[in-house]
């Protein structure tokens, strides 16, 4: 059996000798600016536009494992490089952040139905502001997060998905980012402490009240308006397994750091719940995408694949929680997980991991990244569980 050191050094060399070099030798436009993330297996280049939800991503992985790994002068070159682009070519004249650009930075989609980009510009800015020294993107990133907010909450803003005064609804993403995005400011800007603290527990508040259902032993995706069960529609039923294992480890954490048991307790919760729901024992394992909470029929067409990121949401959950508890159940787990991506995700050959499998484990597609697939939940997870292990 593989000690925690052991797994801490191996995760250090996946991290620092696969992962990271992969997005560094083809990611990054030193021409133009930011990262790319269209690229296939080998890393050539399948698509030049970029996802601008992945200059904030990506201004996060490299300025974190800067300020947490190594102080490598490539990790702080390649977020100077991307924030540069960010600044420069990410923001309409209104404020609000495109969602797709060419490779120089013009726009091409701007998806008013959503503040996500948003919400990883401001991580990223966050990250960068302590790994560059430089105070001004604290207040970027805090100005960047008043601005999220009011779209978010001002009524009018966003353009709902489905007519609201047909079908009002409430969607779990929206608080669920949030108290990643507000820990993160935390870390930054520790003198607002406080106010972000309290923004924390707005947003926990509103995950417990209108979506994480313990009479269910589940997490919905999508509630009517004070949290009703819309079990007549594909949408009310959807449960999301790794979107909710993400929540609870951002949960967890902040019970862990705060000393808040009912909230270590609600993400511990969580985590069982959507492990027995998204484990899938019965095509060999892996976290499956989509399942409907009453059992019935999906009509999603990729509702049994095996997607990259809820398995690394699954590892760091489940070593936190082995971390929070001493349950070793826990931490088998992490290993029935890890030794999963060892044998299904990661390429030993052109290395980093693909993305995309079907149910029976069999590769989809070999492409390395896209629009949605980049250097984000892949590092975010190795530099997670080398920090719980460093604490335990």
């Amino acid at each position: 059996m593989e000690s925690l050191k052991q797994l801490r050094d191996r995760y250090y060399k996946e991290l620092t000798g696969n992962i990271l070099p992969f997005w560094l030798q083809y990611g990054l436009d030193r021409e133009n600016g930011g990262i790319r993330t269209g690229v296939d297996r080998d890393g050539s280049l399948l698509e030049s536009d970029k996802s601008v939800w992945f200059q904030g991503r990506a201004l996060w992985v490299f300025s974190t494992a800067y300020n947490q790994i190594d102080k490598r002068r490539e990790y702080l070159e390649a977020a100077d490089l991307i924030v540069k682009f960010i600044d420069a070519h990410c923001f309409d004249t209104d404020g609000r952040m495109f969602f797709r650009v060419t490779a120089d930075g013009r726009p091409v989609i701007k998806r008013i139905r959503y503040f996500f980009s948003e919400t990883f510009a401001i991580i990223g800015y966050a990250a960068y502001a302590i790994a560059s020294g430089k105070d001004e993107y604290k207040a970027k990133a805090l100005e960047l997060y008043e601005r999220a907010k009011a779209v978010r909450d001002t009524p009018g803003i966003l353009t709902p998905k489905f007519d609201s005064s047909v079908r009002p609804m409430r969607g779990h993403a929206d608080s669920m980012i949030m108290i990643n995005v507000l820990s993160e400011l935390r870390k930054a800007i520790p003198e607002k402490a406080d106010y972000l603290t309290k923004e924390i527990d707005r947003e926990i508040g509103t995950c417990m009240r209108y979506f994480i259902r313990p009479e269910m032993k589940t997490v919905l995706e999508t509630v009517g308006p004070d949290g009703e069960f819309l079990s007549d529609h594909f949408e009310g039923r959807i449960v999301n397994p790794g979107h909710a294992i993400e929540g609870s480890w951002f949960i967890m954490e902040e019970g862990a750091e705060r000393g808040r048991k009912d909230y270590v307790e609600t993400g511990l919760n969580v985590l069982d719940w959507m492990w027995n729901a998204g484990w899938d024992e019965e095509y060999g394992g892996g976290i499956i995408q989509y399942r409907d909470v009453l059992g019935k029929s999906l009509s999603e067409y990729h509702q049994d694949m095996k997607f990259w990121w809820p398995q690394c949401e699954a590892m760091i959950a489940s070593m936190m929680a082995y971390k929070l508890t001493g349950n070793a159940s826990y931490l088998e787990r992490f290993n029935t997980v890890d030794e999963y991506v060892s044998k299904h995700f990661i390429d030993t050959e052109f290395g980093e991991w693909y993305g995309y499998l079907h149910r029976d484990g069999s590769l989809a597609t070999p492409l390395k990244g896209n629009l949605y697939k980049g250097p984000f939940h892949i590092p975010r997870m190795y530099m997670k569980v080398i920090e719980i292990i460093d604490s335990i």
